[in-house]
């Protein structure tokens, strides 16, 4: 099985860049299924209904979200809805959503989980670690290869994740710090793993943000709405190879960039 996993998309400028470069990707990598995490969609701050629409008819198969989940609440009843989309595992009892989905691919079934960090985020409850536990003893076979998304903001903690999953799932990929990594590899245990898979959206920006508005806030203090930048736009993500067993084969890195620019939200 191959599977394209794709970083944060950000706002008009990251949906454009899927939609527009994702058939070539697909047309390139032949991937069986592709994920992304879109938590980033609306403006930079969660996804809606017809976003994730806009993303699932360019050709993902499942998303993932993270902090900003519950930013749009008109997702909120969605997220009991639709299969395809995957919030944070670990999140409080009682929240909307599911924490892991199966999907069918042309090779077969294919598991996607989210995980939110705790280091230097928001405070949850839930253990990003003993939450994983949990639910990998009880997904119901057959469950195919498990992807997960790694929701977190300290590179520690997604390598610790990395190696208490190694050999147990097949790859684990961090997102939300929306700058890809460069330490892809295979652990010893047969999981894939990078710290970060990256950002789909503007790059002449930071993390995506326009740069006149960032830097006053840095440079001040003072509060500022962080628009989204415009300009050039960038896919990033990973191709993974998975064998038969579940366990990853080969781990690449993925940059494709959109030949116009693209004005932001």
């Amino acid at each position: 099985m191959r599977i394209l996993m794709i970083g944060d998309i950000v706002g008009t400028p990251g949906r454009r860049a899927v939609c527009d470069l994702l058939p070539r990707l697909r047309d390139t990598w032949r991937p069986d299924a592709v994920v992304a995490n879109a938590e980033n969609a609306a403006g930079g701050q969660g996804l809606t209904p017809p976003l994730a629409d806009e993303l699932f008819r360019a050709g993902i198969d499942a998303i993932t979200l993270g902090d900003h989940v519950f930013d749009q609440k008109d997702l909120e009843p969605w997220l009991d809805r639709e299969p395809r989309l995957v919030r944070p595992a670990n999140l409080p009892p009682g929240c909307p959503g599911r924490g892991s989905t199966t999907i069918s691919t042309a090779a077969g079934p294919l598991t996607i989980v989210s995980l939110l960090g705790r280091v230097f985020m928001q405070p949850i409850p839930d253990c990003p670690f003993r939450a994983a536990d949990r639910l990998l003893a009880e997904l119901p076979e057959p469950h195919g290869p498990v992807v997960v998304d790694v929701h977190a903001e300290a590179t520690s903690e997604k390598a610790a994740l990395g190696w208490h999953l190694d050999g147990r799932v097949a790859l684990v990929a961090g997102t939300h710090t929306h700058v890809q990594t460069a330490d892809e590899r295979i652990l010893p245990g047969g999981t894939a793993f990078i710290s970060d898979l990256g950002m789909t959206g503007p790059a002449d920006s930071i993390i995506g943000r326009d740069i006149p508005s960032v830097m006053v806030k840095f440079l001040t203090g003072m509060p500022r709405r962080f628009k989204i930048a415009r300009g050039r736009a960038r896919l990033d993500g990973v191709v993974v190879d998975i064998a038969d067993a579940g366990r990853a084969e080969s781990i690449r890195r993925v940059q494709e960039w959109l030949d116009e620019p693209v004005q932001a939200d």
